[in-house]
């Protein structure tokens, strides 16, 4: 089985009361740039107008456990939806290429 080519790209960055998430098009249109929260229903109200506005979503996080596992598990139990982790010592060598820009 192939996953399709993503439409969307969500960046999350998990927090432990809500999380930020940027979603961009293939084609860099920034469609989502806010605060994510960190509740079920709303999660899944999100991802799904994402995916039925746009197409498939890949949804990137750098904590795919403890705070992070409510944003996993829902993006995974949404159609049109994957999940992917950016590990940490990758999240530092990006942040390396816009100094002053990182948190």
């Amino acid at each position: 089985m192939t996953t399709p080519t993503p439409a969307v790209y969500i960046g999350l960055d998990v927090g432990k009361t809500d999380h930020h998430a940027v979603a961009l098009t293939s084609n860099g249109e920034t469609v989502y740039d806010k605060a994510l929260p960190n509740d079920e229903t709303r999660l899944r109200g999100i991802l799904d107008e994402l995916w039925k506005t746009h197409g498939p979503v890949l949804l990137v996080v750098d904590q795919p456990a403890t705070i992070g596992a409510l944003p996993v598990a829902v993006a995974q139990s949404c159609a049109g939806v994957e999940v992917a982790y950016l590990p940490g010592l990758a999240m530092r060598r990006i942040a390396d290429l816009h100094p002053g820009s990182a948190k």
